[in-house]
């Protein structure tokens, strides 16, 4: 019997369990951190062998395959151990790509892909398709294809995700756009990190489509790379030569495979980012056949989602905003630029090689006031207090929204919107983002 040990006993990591045990396969799981409950009960109901707080090597270096949780970096000695010894590891995602034939849609991109991938689902909803939401958000998608399959799923992929999938296939894939992010995990280099979400292609026949933003210059250079041999649904802000999906005079409009037009007023989603995820949200319901009317439909009522420009309340005339799911730069360069007020930025975190120049214009312009959040601010202080606006230090969530209550002038709005990721002072974006809104709100 083939033996597959997977690491890291979270939503993926119990959910490949679940699949490989089905499947026949003799399986270990082994999580460094203590385990939820839940998945223990996941793994205990399936009579699932698992360790929690540490590694036993010789119950993982015997394995045939590895299935790896995303949060694992290569360099833990366990997958070094691993890659010594030629071991194949892979992703929870390629796992379960190997036991349906359900069409799968697949969002990458370093900003909107949680937007995007909720608006699809919606749509598909909606629409009356049988759809599950999986990757980053929803279940599991190897626990789905084992328990509770669906003809579609929508499936979010970060960069690490796709980095042990290779043989899995996007029957249609959504690239938003590349900037730097996670450059710790890739040796600080860009290019590595732009492979990476690159592989969203791969295995792509003629049957299948690839839906980008056409006015992103690393997609654009890296498109001359490949020999794609999908379908290209480029969409960009405005019509240009080869865009399928645009803005034209206040109309959103998609021209394939067939004809699509609503006013862009109609859109629940506002802000420049969010034209572009609803243009590649609209693109791929109309390729899947799902009727204009729905489409249009559910573009128009679509609630966002959570710790996304989540606007929390407003308190003495002064509106807050929880983003705290902008996680690098170029998220919250988004954020600034769809504020129509002064803005007083949260800022801070677990920097991520972040290079701050890309907001720079925008925080001279829009913002009131700056307030670090962070185990450490040194790199914040080094390159916005010659900016001269005004600037608090803080370390807890309790310190920061106190000090945004004593800057924020009426009019003006408080956005946490963080450029970093939250694990110094959180244990994740949502925990930052449901602190933040629990103080505003009972400011």
């Amino acid at each position: 019997m083939k033996r597959i040990v997977v690491l890291g006993a979270g939503e993926s990591g119990a959910g490949a369990a679940v699949l490989a045990k089905k499947e026949g396969f003799d399986v270990f799981v082994s999580d460094m951190s203590a385990i939820k409950e839940r998945y223990k009960k996941l793994l205990d109901d399936r009579q699932i062998e698992w360790e929690e707080g540490h590694h036993t090597e010789e119950k993982i270096l015997n394995a045939d395959e590895i299935i790896k949780s995303p949060g694992i970096p290569d360099t833990a000695p366990i997958i070094q151990k691993l890659m010594s010894r030629h071991i194949p590891i892979i992703s929870e995602i390629e796992f379960a790509g190997r036991y349906t034939d359900s069409r799968m849609i697949c969002i990458t991109g370093s900003n909107g892909k949680t937007t995007t991938t909720s608006l699809i689902y919606h749509i598909f909803k909606e629409a009356g398709y049988d759809a599950g939401l999986a990757g980053n958000i929803g279940n599991s998608l190897a626990l789905q294809v084992a328990e509770d399959p669906h003809k579609y799923y929508i499936i979010e992929l970060s960069s690490f995700q796709l980095d042990n999938m290779y043989k899995f296939r996007a029957n249609i894939a959504i690239l938003l756009n590349i900037t730097p992010d996670h450059l710790d995990r890739y040796d600080n280099c860009m290019q590595n990190y732009v492979d990476s979400k690159m592989r969203i292609i791969q295995n792509q026949t003629a049957d299948d489509a690839f839906i980008f933003w056409n006015d992103d210059p690393i997609i654009k250079r890296e498109l001359a790379k490949y020999d794609i041999q999908s379908v290209l649904c480029p969409f960009s802000e405005l019509k240009e030569k080869g865009s399928i999906g645009y803005i034209e005079e206040g109309q959103y409009k998609i021209e394939w495979p067939t004809p699509f037009n609503m006013e862009q007023e109609s859109l629940s989603l506002t802000g420049k980012h969010n034209i572009y995820n609803s243009l590649a949200a609209g693109i791929a319901s109309n390729i899947s056949g799902i009727k204009k009317e729905v489409i249009r439909k559910s573009l128009g009522n679509f609630p966002g989602v959570e710790h996304r420009l989540e606007k929390v309340c407003s308190v003495r005339g002064v509106q807050y905003v929880n983003d705290s799911k902008a996680t690098n730069v170029d998220a919250c360069w988004y954020a600034l630029e769809s504020m129509n007020t002064k803005v007083i930025l949260i800022i801070g975190g677990k920097d991520k090689g972040n290079d701050y120049n890309a907001i720079k214009d925008l925080v001279k312009e829009k913002c009131a006031g700056l307030v670090y959040l962070g185990a450490d601010n040194t790199k914040l202080h080094n390159f916005f207090d010659p900016l001269g606006i005004p600037v608090r230090d803080t370390h807890s969530m309790k310190e920061c929204v106190e000090a945004c209550y004593e800057m924020a002038k009426p009019g003006e709005t408080v956005l946490l919107s963080p450029c970093c990721a939250s694990f110094d002072l959180f244990k994740n974006m949502e925990d930052r983002g449901e602190q933040f809104k629990t103080l505003v709100r009972a400011l």
